[in-house]
């Protein structure tokens, strides 16, 4: 593998694209769903499992993995990737959207952000450099500049203000991360839903320089439509020749519709959570296994999914296991969840490379509207 980090699209169909990121631990497959394995784990998951799935990537989280075990732990084990079994690349982000949701625990200013950690009320500080270091012992293939995700909705001077800051913190973690080569740094967008705060985002970090660009701040309560809308213009904003990453999305027609508005890159907890509540994902929508209707149902989730779980067991059994809280049912359920998302990757980029995809979304659509198989 060359120690290189590159990006090559190798087909378009509209605005969507299917290509590879190069790294030195493997091809990325875009556009990728990214499994979040948040404490250095995808719960309920064995990682050969994760990425008997499909997934060639996975994201880590700086804020979770400097409060437990610590970063400079993991670093005298080895790095994150022998740590956690996964030699193949890991994405980590900055820890600013965890900081965000501490908005009661937290003191921010132009430095950084002084919070409380959840975990034992311990006293912490990250700052575009710390958050640098952090990840650097980490050991992560993609690194994530540092920023702050104001949480929507909120006012357009509160959107600016916090953007051009976030801006002011992405240079200083261009500086702080200095020359690594076979490692990538992402710039990350925000600016709300306001089109010129994204434009003007989007030209600051060109004028810093990234491996490759993220779209922030979605997905935190503006809705799809909205989330929509904003994605209609922003990764038009960004350099053609760089991964795009929209984060924290999310549901398979969230998935569908970034996509084809140009993304490259997601990641959600989506999969594993619902798997460990019951719920899973098909080609026909969600199905919440604690409903009774499937105590007797002697067919498989989804006939035509190859999951272990679709291909090993029965409605009746995943509705038993899930009731008795036996820990084999989160198992089940989210190597589902995972397999389908990563088929519906697979998906797009052979629609996109084939140039089909509106026929894709044509029939993913159509699937999904006729709902979940009749009850026995």
């Amino acid at each position: 593998m060359s120690d290189r980090f590159q990006f090559t699209v190798h087909a378009t169909d509209g605005r969507a694209r299917s290509g590879v990121i190069q790294t030195p631990r493997g091809e990325i497959r875009t556009p990728a769903f990214m499994p979040v394995g948040t404490a250095a784990t995808v719960k309920a998951m064995l990682p050969e499992s994760v990425r008997a799935t499909g997934a060639d990537i996975l994201l880590g989280n700086t804020y979770h993995l400097m409060l437990r075990p610590g970063a400079e732990r993991i670093a005298r084990l080895g790095g994150l990737h022998k740590f956690m079994n996964w030699p193949r690349p890991i994405l980590t982000d900055s820890g600013g959207f965890q900081v965000m949701s501490l908005a009661g625990l937290r003191k921010l200013t132009e430095e950084g952000v002084t919070f409380s950690s959840h975990v034992d009320g311990s006293k912490h500080h990250l700052s575009p450099e710390t958050s640098m270091e952090i990840q650097r012992l980490l050991g992560s293939d993609i690194v994530m500049a540092f920023d702050e995700c104001p949480a929507l909705p909120a006012t357009e001077e509160e959107v600016a203000k916090s953007m051009r800051m976030s801006m002011r913190w992405a240079e200083r973690s261009r500086d702080a991360f200095g020359d690594r080569p076979g490692h990538a740094l992402f710039g990350i967008m925000q600016g709300g839903v306001t089109r010129e705060l994204r434009e003007e985002s989007a030209e600051a970090l060109k004028a810093i320089g990234f491996d490759g660009y993220a779209i922030g701040g979605l997905a935190v309560g503006e809705g799809q439509e909205a989330m929509f809308g904003v994605l209609d213009y922003a990764p038009g904003f960004l350099p053609q020749d760089k991964p795009r990453y929209l984060m924290g999305v999310g549901k398979p027609d969230d998935i569908v519709g970034a996509v084809v508005r140009g993304v490259d890159m997601m990641d959600c907890v989506l999969p594993s959570r619902s798997g460990r509540t019951g719920q899973a994902w098909t080609r026909r929508g969600q199905v919440n296994i604690k409903n009774a209707r499937h105590a007797d149902d002697p067919r498989p989730l989804d006939a035509d999914c190859s999951c272990p779980a679709c291909t090993g067991y029965s409605r009746a059994y995943l509705h038993h296991v899930f009731r008795a809280g036996e820990m084999i049912s989160g198992m089940l359920l989210t190597w589902h969840n995972l397999h389908y998302f990563q088929e519906l990757m697979a998906g797009l980029r052979d629609a996109i490379a084939g140039g089909t995809l509106a026929k894709f979304v044509a029939r993913f659509e159509a699937m999904r509207a006729q709902g979940d198989i009749e009850p026995r």
